[in-house]
């Protein structure tokens, strides 16, 4: 019996995932240097503390970069991410898992700022019970304790919810939890290593809640 749904965020309810990568390459490439696409993807999902791409980059060139720099490439991540909406399926689901009486979580390796923050702007906070970011936790993605925090604070079991996830990382945090995971990869994540997961989709728009629940219901 699902009673719960915990999403991730970044990548699976908004692409912010192109936006923080295409700013940094941009400014890898205006200093021509090349942004290591297979060191990037150790961060996807995760956080920076398996590579970072300023103190990387700083390293190359043997110096800092100056501020305004930093602050040009936020405010390109920013002005993408802005003309982003809530990608497909996204909104219906949230709907259908209210009509369905379902709990919904999140659970995210950003901050709450950020997670919070976006979600307000897009008008669908308050369809979520609760929400976890690492700002919670001890360890991020790909360790289970974001979403062992989620399950606790919605009061469900590990087999009473599923994870919707977009990259390796989470995948392996919701199924180190104990929980069924749905696999959605973007234009980040889409050749990497999703098997993990119990079942992959191209996105939240080729199927309704209700056929999700269903075939999730076959699997372990």
């Amino acid at each position: 019996m699902i009673r719960a749904i915990v999403f991730d965020f970044d990548g699976l309810i908004l692409d912010t995932e192109e936006p923080v990568y295409r700013s940094w390459l941009e400014v890898y490439q205006a200093h021509g240097e090349e942004l290591p696409f297979e060191r990037w993807v150790q961060i996807v999902g995760s956080t920076t503390t398996g590579f970072h791409p300023q103190y990387h980059l700083e390293e190359r060139l043997c110096r800092p970069l100056p501020k305004d720099v930093l602050d040009r490439r936020v405010g390109r991540r920013t002005e993408m991410i802005l003309a982003n909406a809530v990608l497909p399926g996204g909104v219906q689901h949230l709907d259908s898992a209210r009509e369905l009486g379902l709990k919904l979580g999140v659970a995210s390796s950003s901050t709450h700022e950020w997670v919070e923050g976006h979600l307000a702007r897009l008008g669908i906070l308050d369809r979520f019970t609760c929400i976890r970011c690492r700002d919670d936790v001890a360890h991020a993605k790909p360790e289970p304790d974001l979403y062992i925090a989620v399950l606790e604070c919605l009061g469900v079991g590990p087999t009473e919810a599923i994870a919707v996830e977009d990259s390796p990382h989470g995948v392996a945090a919701a199924k180190r939890a104990g929980m069924r995971c749905v696999a959605i990869p973007n234009s980040i994540t889409a050749k990497l290593d999703l098997t993990e997961a119990d079942i992959t989709l191209h996105s939240l728009a080729e199927i309704t809640l209700r056929a999700l629940l269903e075939r999730l219901s076959g699997t372990p």
